[in-house]
């Protein structure tokens, strides 16, 4: 099969994405083999790949952990797949559920989990396994480049918006809209609330504007505290741009007793304790969460912005994301 092969991380402009000529896995028991459709490109991807997350505790490694392929062969002890089946694969290839996060409800933080394309191989590839009991079934009125983002910035920004707290009428800013933030704003207006979408870059902001939001802000022309403070402030901000002033700014702009939901390392800067305000964190979703997100994306209520590119154009792919130069997502072909 082929795939795109790191073999020692460096930077993206050197290219360390090799493409190769690989033997084919075979699943072990509980996996199945995939033929893989369609993999996003996820910030991430390209943290692993630079090494700025560390080493990957597996080298060679295959990146990728949005994935959308067919299931061509099914491994002892697995009974909820057949070959033939559609399905999606999330950033978690597998959790223990037994430790406390796990049996509290909230995998998405077990200690134990196993990553794709981090300690296991991922998407950029031909062929892929998947753990079947962390791999759902695709609706068939999702097409394989609308569904494979929804497994890492999907379920992301549906945590999100969900950790915020949304009803009817609520203000909520988001900060931050590219591959995740534009789904955030989508799920916020699922909700009701009335969202602010706040960027530095004119292309991000119009599809801000493009999916719903009700006032898109061009933090590099004018101050966002400034008017969004004009009214009041929001009662929630979500921040996806990876910026600590991007934070200091959703701070700013939430009302007092109001939260703030944090999906990017960063430096809260100063905070004020007497405005009671609520600082969370957010990361990717739940298998429960996916089920969710699926459910409204099948009912047509999430549009996906996302770019094709082909498999041994990855390296070309992650530059863009890097340059800031990709509207929603990118998403890679077989």
């Amino acid at each position: 099969m082929k795939a795109m092969l790191l073999r020692k991380t460096a930077n993206i402009n050197t290219n360390p994405l090799e493409y190769a000529d690989l033997e084919m896995p075979s699943p072990g028991y509980g996996e199945v083999l995939m033929k893989v459709k369609a993999c996003g490109v996820c910030r991430s991807n390209l943290q692993v790949i630079e090494g700025e997350r560390g080493i990957p505790p597996k080298l060679p490694l295959i990146p990728g952990h949005e994935v959308v392929g067919i299931v061509t062969e099914v491994g002892e002890g697995v009974t909820s797949l057949a070959v033939g089946d559609r399905v999606g694969a999330q950033p978690q290839f597998s959790v223990d559920n037994t430790c406390e996060y796990c049996v509290s409800g909230r995998e998405n933080l077990c200690i134990n989990s196993r990553r794709l394309g981090w300690s296991i191989d991922g998407g950029y590839a031909e062929y892929m396994i998947g753990y079947a009991n962390h791999l759902h079934k695709v609706p068939e009125n999702i097409s394989d480049i609308e569904a494979a983002p929804l497994f890492c910035p999907g379920a992301t920004a549906y945590r999100a918006v969900s950790t915020a707290e949304p009803f009817p009428g609520k203000k909520i800013a988001v900060f931050g809209i590219g591959g995740v933030g534009h789904l955030a704003i989508e799920f916020a207006k699922i909700s009701g609330a009335r969202v602010t979408a706040v960027s530095r870059s004119p292309m991000h902001v119009s599809l801000a504007e493009k999916v719903g939001a009700d006032r898109a802000i061009i933090s590099s022309e004018e101050d966002p505290v400034s008017v969004i403070m004009k009214d009041g402030g929001v009662d929630s901000s979500i921040v996806f741009a990876p910026s600590d002033e991007a934070v200091s700014q959703a701070v700013r702009s939430t009302k007092k007793g109001g939260t703030i939901v944090i999906g990017v390392d960063c430096k809260i800067g100063d905070f004020k304790f007497m405005n009671g305000q609520t600082i969370k964190s957010t990361v990717v979703g739940t298998r429960n969460d996916i089920n969710k997100v699926l459910e409204l994306a099948s009912l047509g209520l999430v549009k996906i912005s996302a770019a094709e590119y082909k498999l041994k154009d990855a390296n070309e792919a992650l530059r863009l994301l890097k340059e800031n130069k990709v509207e929603g997502r990118i998403v890679l072909t077989m």
